[in-house]
């Protein structure tokens, strides 16, 4: 049973860990110790448990600490288990059950989406975006609705010019500003939407899952056949209305946060 002293001191070595994942590089304990309001005594035994349990690595020549090849094996323990992937298949299926369409989970890997759930509708065709499937960012509605909340700088370093742009069928955005006034929409809508830019014929509606700090980790999306024919407004409203709901659940799932309404706006971001 944790006693009350111990609790307080997990607590400071787990923000510990958070500082040093947080730095750019390894960094003095008189500075983890300014920064975190901690005993710098308290600093120093913490780091020492640390270390010998391999989750701190002390720089002697430099007077640093940074993160131990522990922390690496914890993180890539949390890749093997695929948590958010768990978390989100049962809310995929009910969200399936619902609306009777496909639905999918993406995350971002550069300028492209990475698809790690899909939930197929019973009779629905099979669709491109499989679990294990890579397709340009810009061009898919989870791609768009990630991209909307991340910071400009971000987004722009992404996209940088026209030639960091795919085409896939001769529809979507083809340079940054483009890609700019398309995001802009996104957030004005609170959802972001793709009509046969990734599959003639089908059409997508996405809403973005935000971690703990609020950051886009993954785009939720249906995915509906239209026969080349555009949805009417109200369609796109009643799947994005559903995605919505599937995404907050799904963001309470893994404890995020919505991001800031000022942040969202656009003051600061792409």
């Amino acid at each position: 049973m944790a006693t009350s002293s111990s609790v307080p001191a997990a607590s400071h070595a787990l923000a510990i860990l958070r500082y040093l994942a947080a730095q750019a590089g390894p960094v003095p304990a008189a500075a983890i110790a300014r920064d975190l309001g901690l005993p710098r005594s308290s600093v120093y035994h913490l780091l020492a448990v640390l270390e010998q349990d391999g989750f701190a690595v002390h720089l002697p020549e430099e007077r640093r600490y940074g993160l131990g090849v522990s922390a690496f094996e914890l993180g890539s323990a949390y890749s093997r288990q695929a948590p958010l992937a768990r978390l989100a298949r049962p809310v995929l299926a009910r969200l399936v059950d619902t609306v009777h369409e496909s639905a999918h989970l993406a995350v971002l890997h550069g300028r492209e989406v990475l698809y790690v759930v899909e939930e197929r509708a019973r009779g629905r065709p099979p669709l491109v975006s499989d679990v294990g499937v890579r397709l340009p960012a810009q061009l898919t509605a989870s791609g768009r609705a990630i991209l909307a909340d991340l910071p400009r700088a971000q987004v722009r370093a992404l996209f940088p010019n026209a030639d960091a742009f795919v085409d896939r069928h001769g529809a979507g955005p083809t340079t940054p500003s483009a890609l700019r006034s398309l995001l802009v929409d996104v957030r004005r809508t609170g959802y972001a939407t793709e009509h046969g830019e990734v599959t003639p014929g089908f059409a997508s509606v996405a809403v973005a899952v935000s971690d703990h700090t609020g950051h886009p980790v993954a785009g939720l999306a249906i995915t509906f056949p239209t026969d080349d024919d555009m949805p009417d407004g109200a369609a796109w409203a009643a799947y994005a209305a559903a995605a919505g709901r599937a995404a907050a659940t799904l963001r309470e799932r893994i404890g995020g946060r919505t991001p800031e309404a000022g942040v969202r706006s656009g003051s600061s971001r792409s």
